[in-house]
């Protein structure tokens, strides 16, 4: 879909279809006035006798409005003027480009965009309307034999502003969003492939085409690679599969030659059936979502390379299966990690964090300002959070706080969970350095514990997206999130660096 960003009057807008929205009740936006006003108060005529109240979610498509250049109107339900915050303001984008797609506008003029919304700015009002649309067009329908299309689908929107100079910020938000939707749409296909089509080899076939397509570094190793560097907690993890693991590190160089990076590292369990400790068979299908972790690393580096983010970023993604066969880890088989600690695997479906303390140790090399781990860890985290908000824990408050304070301004938000060492004792062995599972009181927060015995040298955070990656039900599929929390992460990053050294 294209985009672009005006400033004019509604009335002179040549287009498909004019959106703008209707307050509840039945109060017209600031431009909707002005359209009433050339029309001779045509809307307060239709308004008038009850044909829309502007409840949340409706719409109403007029044509041939009186002094207008637009074939047709659509009025947006807005619901009440002092209620209207974040979440109105996405629902009612979804449903004026869910009703357009519909009724076969090929292109639109939103004078959405110009809505007041408590506390944001027009910047975050044009990036949103942008990832909304784009989410509400996506479909995944690779895989079906027949592809429904909308008749004639929204191919183009204008996003205006009311005036001519926040048409440059327009256009840098617009340019987030994009980058932004891109990053979802690479995480959401990612995820929803099926684990017979999206292997770790398939995983590292897009990563390379991704490496190739924005110019970076590619790097996969293979199981005698990590063999040889002593990766027995990941190996012991991809023992009961016939498909081979691989680690795979992608390079952003975006910001100095030798300016220590950001490192993401995506759990990428491709289909995780619990290994010996077989999950129950309902929703196992869902499984296939166990890497969505990786997949928004993916997604993440990215929207980096879209937006050039003047910044460092190492996407690191283990990548294997989960299953049982007569290889398999078996409960209470004894592992030893790349950091030499030993793990007692006590359950073999906590597998995610044996791939990743490999991997989290792997990341030293590269000396990290900082790293955050982004995985589909644990079902308790669902419990707790539901399936609004990501879990976060992190050794270092700053890394946490600048986290929360992206996923708030995204709307992609997480919340912080205690990371004391009161939980580390849940995970001692009698056998082992460490056991890999906690018990199930505080089941979030222990499998954090573990990871954090790998995190010493660097400063790092844990996402627990296992509630937020994916939907279930009637809208199951790919949520690409965390995506945009991570996107606005760098881009702060980013901009920080570039404060300091202008201070310099």
């Amino acid at each position: 879909m294209e985009f672009s960003i005006k400033s004019g009057s509604p009335e002179k807008q040549r287009t498909a279809c004019l959106v703008v929205g209707v307050f509840e009740p039945r109060k017209v936006s600031l431009a909707g006035d002005m359209i009433d006003r050339v029309s001779n108060g045509y809307l307060s005529d239709i308004l008038r006798r009850g044909d829309m109240e502007g409840k949340a979610g409706t719409t109403l498509l007029l044509h041939n409005v009186p002094n207008t250049l637009c074939d047709r109107m659509l009025l947006v339900g807005l619901g009440k003027e002092r209620e209207f915050k974040d979440n109105e303001y996405r629902k009612a984008v979804a449903t004026a480009v869910k009703t357009l797609n519909e009724t076969g506008s090929m292109d639109a003029s939103f004078y959405l965009t110009e809505l007041p919304v408590k506390r944001r700015e027009l910047a975050w009002k044009v990036e949103q309307a942008v990832i909304g649309a784009m989410e509400t067009v996506y479909r995944f329908a690779q895989l079906k034999s027949r592809q429904d299309e909308a008749r004639r689908p929204l191919r183009k929107i204008i996003l205006n502003v009311s005036r001519r100079n926040e048409l440059a910020a327009g256009e840098q938000a617009m340019h987030h969003g994009l980058a932004i939707a891109g990053g979802m749409r690479i995480a959401k296909d990612l995820a929803n492939l099926p684990g017979n089509v999206c292997t770790p080899a398939y995983l590292a076939e897009q990563a390379e085409q991704l490496a190739k397509r924005h110019g970076l570094k590619s790097d996969v190793l293979e199981r005698a690679d990590m063999e040889k560097l002593g990766m027995g907690a990941l190996l012991s993890v991809a023992r009961g599969s016939i498909q081979p693991p691989k680690f795979i590190v992608l390079h952003y160089s975006g910001g100095e030659k030798g300016a220590k990076p950001v490192v993401l590292v995506g759990k990428g369990v491709t289909f995780d059936a619990g290994g010996i400790s077989l999950k129950p068979p309902a929703d196992m299908d869902e499984m296939k979502y166990d890497m969505s972790g990786a997949a928004s690393a993916i997604g993440t580096i990215h929207a980096a390379a879209e937006l050039k983010l003047p910044l460092n970023v190492v996407a690191i993604i283990p990548s294997c299966e989960n299953l049982p066969d007569g290889n398999a880890n078996k409960p209470g088989d004894i592992v030893t990690s790349l950091s030499g600690q030993t793990i007692e695997v006590l359950n073999t479906d906590a597998e995610g964090r044996l791939i990743l303390c490999d991997a989290l140790t792997y990341a030293e090399r590269f000396d990290p300002e900082t790293v955050v781990d982004i995985a589909t860890l644990t079902g308790a985290c669902v419990i707790a959070l539901g399936n609004h908000a990501s879990g976060l824990l992190a050794n270092d408050d700053t890394l946490a706080r600048a986290l929360l304070r992206a996923g708030e301004h995204a709307g992609d938000r997480a919340w912080q969970l205690p990371l004391w060492d009161d939980y580390q004792e849940q995970l001692n062995s009698n056998f082992a350095d460490i056991a890999n599972i906690g018990g199930r009181a505080g089941g979030t927060i222990t499998a954090a514990c573990f990871l954090s015995r790998f995190t010493k040298k660097y400063d790092w955070a844990h996402l627990d997206i296992a509630g937020t990656a994916y939907k279930s039900g009637k809208e199951k599929g790919g949520t690409g999130r965390p995506v945009p929390l991570l996107t606005h992460f760098l881009i702060e990053r980013a901009a920080e660096e570039k404060r300091k050294h202008k201070e310099i």
